[in-house]
C-alpha cells in the first residue's frame, strides 16, 4: 500500500508539472550549474565567466562551475551547449565570434540564432593591435607602409579561426590592401605567449590579455579597433584614424540551450542585470578594460542577428572566401 501511495504521488507530481511547467522551473536550481565557454584559461571569456559564475553562485544558492571546452574558435563549446538539455543547469558564455563564425563558415554544427536561449549581454570590448616592444613597426601607418613594401608577409595571432579577432585582422588586411597572415591558437594566454616569444608579429586581442602587458611595457599597442579611443589606453589611436571606416568590437553574453523555461530565463536575466550593476563587478570589468552592460533577451538576440548581417557583408566586401564545413 505504501508503495502504491508513493507511486500515485510521483504520477500526480509528473502530471502537475506537465500541466503547469512553471512549477518545475520554480524548483530551479537545486544542484550545481555548469557555465561553459569555448576558450582557454586566462582569456577574456574565461575571466569574465569566473566573475559572473562567482556572483551567480551566491545569488542562486548553488555552485556555478566554469567549464572551458576549447577548440575551433569556440565552436566546440557552442555545439556542445546546443545539444545540452534546456534545464537551466548548462549555461553558456557567448562571444561576438559566434556571429563571425556564422558569416565566415558555410555550415556549422549548430544554428547560431535558433539553438540558443539569449539571456543578456555582459560587456562590449574593442581589440588591441599590439606587438612586442622592439618590433620595427611603430604605428598603424608605419605597419601599412611596411607591409606594402615587405618581401615576406607578417603574421598576426588570435584566439582561433572564425573569431572576431581573426576577422578583425582579415578586415584590416583587406581595407589596407596588404598581406597579413593569420596564426590561430587555442585561446587564453597562448596567443600573447606566442607574441612575447616573437613567434608572430602582432595580435588583435582583447584588453583582458593585452592591457596589463602594454601598461608594463612588455607589449606595445599600435592601435585599438573601436569607433572611439579606448578609455583604458586614451593615448593610443584607433585604427580607424589611419584607415577611415575601419571599426570592430566584440561582446560577451550569457546564454543557454534553446527553449529554456521562461521562468528560468527571467530569473537569470534579473540576477545577471543585478550582478552587472554591482560596484565590485563594475570595478573588476574596468580593470579588464571593459564596461558591463545588459539588455533584454530579445534585444540580445537582435544584436547577434545584426552582427551576423554585418560580418556577412564585411566578408563579401573584403573578398574573404567563406570556409567549408568546420570541425
Amino acid at each position: 500500500m505504501a508503495v502504491m501511495n508513493s507511486l500515485r504521488l510521483l504520477i500526480g507530481a509528473a502530471v502537475l508539472f506537465a500541466t503547469f511547467p512553471g512549477l518545475a522551473a520554480a524548483a530551479w536550481p537545486d544542484r550545481t550549474i555548469t557555465l561553459v565557454h569555448g576558450f582557454g584559461t586566462g582569456g577574456n571569456a574565461d575571466v569574465i565567466a569566473r566573475i559572473v559564475a562567482d556572483r551567480l553562485s551566491e545569488r542562486l544558492g548553488q555552485p556555478v562551475v566554469v567549464e572551458p571546452k576549447t577548440g575551433a574558435g569556440g565552436r566546440v563549446a557552442a555545439a556542445y551547449v546546443a545539444r545540452a538539455p534546456a534545464d537551466g543547469y548548462t549555461l553558456f558564455i557567448l562571444t561576438g565570434g559566434y556571429a563571425v563564425s556564422a558569416a565566415l563558415y558555410e555550415k556549422l554544427n549548430y544554428d547560431t540564432l535558433n539553438d540558443f536561449t539569449f539571456i543578456s549581454p555582459l560587456t562590449e570590448i574593442p581589440f588591441v593591435l599590439a606587438t612586442y616592444p622592439d618590433h620595427p613597426v611603430q604605428s598603424v601607418p608605419d605597419l601599412i607602409k611596411t607591409l606594402k613594401s615587405a618581401a615576406k608577409p607578417m603574421f598576426y595571432g588570435t584566439s582561433g579561426t572564425g573569431t572576431t579577432q581573426h576577422l578583425s585582422g582579415a578586415l584590416f588586411a583587406a581595407m589596407a590592401q596588404v598581406n597579413l597572415r593569420h596564426v590561430p591558437s587555442q585561446g587564453g594566454t597562448a596567443v600573447t605567449t606566442m607574441l612575447l616569444g616573437k613567434h608572430i608579429d602582432f595580435v588583435f586581442e582583447t584588453p583582458t590579455l593585452t592591457l596589463e602587458l602594454v601598461k608594463s611595457g612588455q607589449l606595445r599597442a599600435l592601435g585599438t579597433t573601436g569607433k572611439t579611443r579606448f578609455f583604458a589606453l586614451p593615448d593610443v589611436p584607433t585604427i580607424g584614424e589611419a584607415i577611415p571606416g575601419y571599426e570592430t568590437s566584440s561582446w560577451l553574453g550569457l546564454g543557454a540551450p534553446s527553449k529554456l523555461a521562461d521562468d528560468i530565463v527571467k530569473r537569470l536575466h534579473s540576477e545577471t542585470t543585478a550582478i552587472l550593476a554591482e560596484p565590485e563587478v563594475i570595478a573588476k570589468f574596468q580593470a579588464l578594460g571593459s564596461l558591463p552592460f545588459a539588455s533584454t533577451p530579445a534585444a540580445f538576440k537582435e544584436r547577434v542577428a545584426a552582427d551576423m548581417a554585418k560580418w556577412s557583408k564585411a566578408v563579401a566586401d573584403a573578398g574573404i572566401k567563406r570556409v567549408g564545413a568546420p570541425q
